[in-house]
């Protein structure tokens, strides 16, 4: 496995100077947006994508400091009532499959979508509970009328760019659990297996869900898990106890949230954190662990280095060879 870093934390570094900062924190693999919600300043997308000269340049950039680039993300929206800003997000999306078929990548973060609550509406509807009645006729809307059908064809191209989807389950998208995941992976048909993970815990463990369970299900259906971004988050039980953990302040404030995003290793310990790394390993997936810094408690400097910090302390780097005691 490999400690790395999702590039937005340094967005206000130029390209090279990011990479440079990256080094020196002892990162070994970099994940990189290309628009949609995580920006683009890393990533000229129509650059990149008309200029074999400037690829190689990209990736001499990355490759000639010991990097591996583990994933581009466009984490987006394109089953948004917005049709302009759907289409703008589905571009993006296609853009950079394209752009990582080129540069022989095969992980593209995204975000499942989420539309409206029927054809009339303007505004994503996130539906938590099944009554009244209006709330499953809006799921089946979604699900059968929206997100299967462009799900099934951005499969398809998936596969032509050989590329994986990598979608990462998080509220207020249809793809927010395991469950709802393979939801989407089944309904896609003979391409279903391009809709895969970039797991981030951070989502599930408010939700309530026991992640090395969760990872452990998710590679029991198939080879699931392609990326892993490594955040964290906590809940505040003397919030929590009152009022639950479904929360819409916002994320500033802090003393009145049920919950926060963490830095790894200030939500859970290190007991937890070898408990996921080592189920990882033993489910299949020894890639990268992409710190995505979002801790607003901390600067994104002492966030994201002590993050990489407990993370090396952390993760297995060695293959395990052979059982000399069994």
């Amino acid at each position: 496995m490999k400690v790395g870093a999702f590039t937005v934390a340094k967005a206000d570094l130029p390209f090279e100077e990011a990479l440079d900062w990256f080094v020196e924190a002892g990162i070994e693999a970099v994940e990189i947006g290309t628009g949609n919600m995580p920006g683009n300043t890393h990533c000229n997308l129509a650059e990149l994508n008309s200029s074999k000269r400037k690829r190689d340049a990209f990736m001499r950039a990355i490759e000639g400091r010991g990097l591996v680039l583990s994933a581009l993300s466009c984490h987006g929206n394109p089953l948004h009532p917005n049709k302009k800003m759907a289409q703008e997000h589905h571009q993006v999306w296609r853009e950079t499959a394209k752009l990582a078929s080129k540069l022989g990548i095969e992980c593209v973060n995204n975000f499942s979508g989420l539309p409206a609550g029927s054809a009339r509406d303007r505004t994503p509807n996130w539906v938590v509970a099944p009554w009244p009645e209006d709330h499953l006729e809006a799921l089946e809307y979604q699900w059968n009328e929206v997100a299967i059908p462009y799900w099934r064809q951005e499969a398809a191209y998936a596969a032509r760019m050989g590329v994986y989807v990598c979608l990462e389950m998080h509220p207020n998208f249809l793809v927010y659990n395991p469950e709802t995941l393979i939801k989407l992976r089944e309904a896609c048909g003979k391409n279903g297996d391009r809709i895969c993970a970039n797991f981030d815990p951070s989502h599930l463990f408010w939700q309530g869900i026991e992640v090395p369970a969760a990872i452990r299900w998710l590679q029991e259906q198939g080879d699931v898990i392609k990326h892993f971004h490594a955040k964290d988050s906590l809940v505040y039980q003397p919030v929590a106890r009152i009022h639950g953990v479904l929360d819409t302040k916002h994320y500033s404030d802090e003393p009145r949230r049920s919950w926060i995003f963490r830095a790894v290793g200030y939500g859970h310990d290190d007991a937890v954190w070898k408990d996921i790394i080592s189920t990882l390993r033993m489910y299949g997936y020894d890639g990268v662990l992409s710190i995505e810094h979002e801790d607003s408690l901390m600067s994104a400097d002492e966030g994201f280095l002590k993050a990489a910090a407990f993370l090396r302390e952390m993760v297995i780097e060695e293959m395990p060879g052979e059982m000399t005691w069994a």
